[in-house]
């Protein structure tokens, strides 16, 4: 069976599912987007309002500057896999509670079964913390750093976009200076291992 056909399967379970309380107040799932084929997978926490509205991750205020960080190193979201831990929007857009995502969890492992990308790029502390199995991580001291995973995949820890939004400056050290050397790290090693 091909990549495709799987994964579409895989977004019609998760557009059918109703295993945690996450369904019951959602308006769309969020199964995720983008190139199946990409060496790289960047994964967030779980879909806003505006994403929840839409069907599709980071279309939001976070996702417009997302796009704008990719397309600074040349990236369209065409180029890469984006997708979340959760894929309904936890209410008030709260982090999702570790239930919720241990009910998604099998949908996101299945993507990047499909996937197989050398690199996941965690987008904040919660994808990170979830796929490490840790309660807490510092993201201030782990973004940037390759953290074996797996199988030969590498996480690569970077801050959300909503979290650059907060912090808006771009002096050497800032959050956004920071990201901005994350990224080219994360173009290199998707050029190096582009199929």
């Amino acid at each position: 069976m091909n990549s495709q056909k799987i994964m579409s399967e895989i977004e019609e379970t998760i557009n059918q599912c109703t295993k945690c309380p996450l369904h019951e107040t959602r308006a769309n799932t969020v199964p995720g987007e983008g190139n199946i084929h990409s060496p790289v997978v960047f994964v967030g926490e779980g879909p806003g309002a505006d994403e929840d509205a839409a069907g599709r991750p980071f279309v939001g205020r976070a996702g417009k500057l997302f796009e704008e960080i990719l397309k600074a190193v040349s990236f369209s979201r065409e180029d890469v896999f984006i997708t979340n831990v959760v894929k309904c929007r936890p209410p008030n857009n709260r982090n999702p509670m570790p239930d919720e995502m241990m009910s998604c969890a099998p949908f996101l492992f299945s993507q990047l079964q499909v996937i197989n990308p050398i690199l996941i790029v965690t987008l904040g502390a919660v994808p990170l913390s979830f796929l490490l199995e840790k309660k807490t991580v510092r993201i201030t001291s782990m973004r940037g750093n390759l953290i074996e995973y797996k199988d030969g995949v590498m996480i690569f820890p970077m801050f959300h976009p909503s979290y650059l939004l907060r912090n808006p400056s771009k002096t050497k050290g800032s959050p956004k200076y920071l990201t901005w050397q994350d990224i080219k790290e994360v173009k290199r090693i998707y050029d190096e291992h582009r199929k």
